[in-house]
């Protein structure tokens, strides 16, 4: 690492996005370890493609960083939370600059081994900069308001303030209006087109400029003139091109402005992030989601030098589908299977928990993955939690009696591979759960689903008594099961459902939701927006999809499948 010192900051580091460390800063007095916040901030926001903000918490932390997408670097500032350091954003602008032009040679070698050899000597410049930031920081803090009489207003007049045409400062005699002269002035005005024609004119006056800084103004201008009429041709080339081959199609048909090897700016994607949000909402991603999604795409692209004969919509829409896809990836596998076997080994049931809101299909759902289990030689205890809405123990019963039907008792050494533990309604939910896995622990169970009632997201009595459940009980697993329909809703759901389970958690690190199961995915067509609004939202995967209203109709995600379908026009 590179100095010790600086009193707000705790570290500041430069790497880039292989990973390679160039330059690093540790604050003086601090002794922990910088990796454990910075390796927080490449899982949770670089990898997972949540870098519209550029902002991260991580424990007492707070984390600014800065994409360079030209030379594929990461620029990262950490300090205090409680610390409200204004600075901080045009210092990690600073060092970007000042640390590319310097280095600017050396980081257009490319490959991880030049990277390596290259020592970058930044310390001076690092505190030459933090020292210039604070103390500008200081000067506007410092800086005391003007008295009126300092001010350009205490020297106005009520006179100077009345203008007429020509700019002549005029007052009426006997202060009363004169209606002939209101007409004639509303006649003689000069017409309010002609204004911007002035302020043209003043804008190409050279003020006197000499004939050498003339001339240089007109070249620019033939310069910038031959480009665009370059620029056209290729879009003219491409477009007719694009036609023959059956074109773009949708709403990247229309946006094919070339960018002739040049690096990209936020005003050359802002037409096409706009037309690409109003596209994922109409495929059902939720607003907020889908204006964090092109955020993240900007800044991903921002900087990055285009090729001559790629367009600015292609781009955009290879990058976003590229960031869709990374976020239904889970970044971590749920493999219920291999973990089921893993409890079997320790002597216990591995235990599901169910939750979300009504209506969604908890109870169906859950009696699909008892199927599922059933079919790869588990046998499963249902614990009818729900002991709310009238007829959840009796469906539950039912789908027992069916599940045995389909694997009967006799092809199982006379044991039922499926069994209902109930206690009849009106009774504590947490106790029930409770009561059941310490039976299927001695039962020899190897799975217990916990089915519970439905809730909305806003009643806080039940949201309290979920997350008593789970507290007390500590499933191994707790799924989120919500509708595909569904579009801004599904952001509210799980953002009360997570919180909630974590404001009455009794452990400082809470049980919150592991994963998603989205039904009714056969009701939707194409627009499977939900998909990405709750994977987004909380970072988990989505483990199964109900697909219809039989036992097999359950599958597992295929992210590329509907990535393409969202993209879709």
């Amino acid at each position: 690492c590179g100095i010790r010192g600086g009193k707000m900051l705790d570290f500041f580091t430069i790497f880039s996005k292989g990973g390679i460390v160039l330059w690093c800063f540790q604050g003086a007095g601090v002794t922990e370890s910088f990796t454990g916040p910075v390796n927080a901030l490449i899982r949770s926001v670089i990898l997972q493609e949540r870098s519209g903000n550029n902002s991260y918490t991580h424990e007492a932390l707070s984390l600014k960083y800065k994409l360079d997408n030209e030379f594929e670097l990461i620029f990262v500032v950490g300090f205090q939370k409680i610390l409200t350091l204004t600075y901080v954003d045009k210092f990690i602008d600073d060092i970007q600059l000042h640390f590319r032009d310097r280095y600017k040679n050396d980081l257009e070698q490319k490959g991880a081994l030049k990277l390596i050899q290259n020592n970058f000597d930044f310390d001076d410049d690092f505190k030459m900069l933090l020292r210039e930031a604070e103390e500008s920081s200081k000067a506007r803090s410092h800086a005391t308001m003007r008295t009126f009489k300092e001010s350009e207003k205490s020297q106005k007049t009520v006179k100077s303030m009345i203008e007429t045409k020509g700019g002549e400062k005029v007052k009426e005699p006997g202060g009363k209006k004169n209606k002939n002269t209101k007409k004639e002035g509303n006649h003689s005005k000069s017409p309010k087109p002609q204004k911007p024609k002035e302020k043209q004119m003043r804008v190409w006056d050279m003020g006197g400029s000499s004939t050498k800084e003339y001339a240089i103004v007109t070249k620019n201008l033939a310069c910038l003139a031959l480009r665009f009429t370059m620029n056209h041709c290729l879009a003219l080339f491409v477009d007719f091109s694009s036609k023959k081959a059956g074109g773009f199609g949708g709403m990247f048909g229309m946006l094919k402005g070339l960018v002739g090897s040049k690096s990209l700016t936020r005003e050359d994607m802002e037409s096409v992030l706009e037309k690409m949000r109003e596209h994922l909402i109409a495929k059902n991603v939720a607003a907020d989601i889908s204006s964090q999604l092109c955020d993240s795409v900007a800044k991903k692209l921002e900087g990055k030098v285009m090729g001559t004969f790629t367009t600015v919509a292609s781009t955009v829409k290879q990058a976003l589908q590229d960031s869709l896809v990374q976020i239904l990836q889970p970044k971590r596998r749920v493999d219920i299977l291999r973990d089921v076997m893993e409890a079997q080994s320790q002597r216990r049931p591995f235990v599901i928990t169910f939750c979300g809101v009504n209506g969604v299909g908890k109870s169906t759902n859950l009696a699909k993955i008892s199927f599922w289990l059933i079919e790869n030689g588990f046998t499963v205890l249902i614990a009818a939690c729900d002991t709310f809405r009238a007829g959840a123990v009796e469906q539950l019963r039912t789908h027992q009696r069916r599940l045995n039907s389909l694997h009967p008792p006799q092809q199982h050494g006379g044991r039922p591979v499926v069994q209902l533990y109930e206690k009849g309604y009106g009774k504590d939910a947490a106790g029930i759960a409770m009561e059941a896995i310490a039976y299927a622990r001695n039962q020899a169970f190897d799975v217990v689903l916990v089915d519970t009632a439905g809730r909305m997201q806003d009643n806080a009595p039940l949201m309290t008594a979920l997350a008593k459940l789970i507290a007390v009980n500590m499933p191994d697993l707790v799924l989120f099961v919500g509708e595909a329909l569904v579009g801004n809703e599904a952001v509210d759901q799980l953002v009360k459902f997570n919180q909630a389970l974590a404001d009455h958690s009794m452990s400082d690190k809470p049980r919150l939701i592991d994963g998603i199961v989205l039904t009714k995915f056969d009701t939707i067509d194409d627009k499977v927006g939900a998909a990405i609004s709750m994977t987004y939202i909380t970072g988990q995967p989505i483990v199964f999809v109900g697909t219809g209203q039989t036992y097999n109709d359950l599958r597992s995600l295929n992210a590329r499948a509907v990535v393409s379908a969202l993209m879709k026009a």
